[in-house]
């Protein structure tokens, strides 16, 4: 089987684009949500915007690494994206779509990764320390991560249904 670069998932909410967006974009909330995540420091502190930095703390079984992350795109009620390093080497670009759907009291919330450690001289050492920490091959970051976002979708779903 060819290896996945990109995951893409989607779920329907019952709550407006900017309620959605308000959810996702709060970095402060994202390890209710995240599987993986469990902690978040926001360099600096204060909004989050373009350009924004924070790290990443994550745990999968026994092992715990960190991230360094710059967020790329904040745009109210739209999207929110950022980009994840390791020791400054590429590793990956996480996001969020949101689209109204209806009546615009609904939307539809799409969670997506791509891999970015390809096309680079530091691909290779990146994929390494990742197996290292993390304990998964990059060939099965992919599967791991679309499980992920699937129960990320849901409790985001879930709280601003709820």
């Amino acid at each position: 089987m060819e290896r996945e670069w990109t995951v893409e998932e989607s779920v329907p909410v019952a709550a407006s684009p900017d309620e959605v967006y308000a959810a996702v974009s709060d970095l402060r909330r994202m390890p209710e949500w995240s599987p993986e995540l469990f902690r978040v420091w926001i360099r600096d502190g204060g909004e989050i915007a373009e350009g924004t930095r924070f790290v990443g703390f994550n745990r999968l079984g026994w092992r715990v690494w960190f991230t360094t992350c710059e967020v790329t795109a904040a745009i109210p009620g739209r999207a929110f994206a950022f980009r994840v390093t390791t020791f400054g080497m590429p590793v990956a670009l996480w996001g969020y779509r949101v689209e109204g759907i209806g009546d615009g009291e609904s939307s539809r919330l799409a969670e997506y990764w791509h891999d970015l450690r390809r096309d680079s001289r530091t691909a290779g050492i990146a994929s390494l320390l990742g197996r290292v920490f993390t304990g998964v091959a990059a060939e099965d970051r992919a599967e791991l991560n679309r499980r992920g976002m699937r129960a990320t979708l849901d409790r985001v779903r879930a709280a601003l249904e709820g």
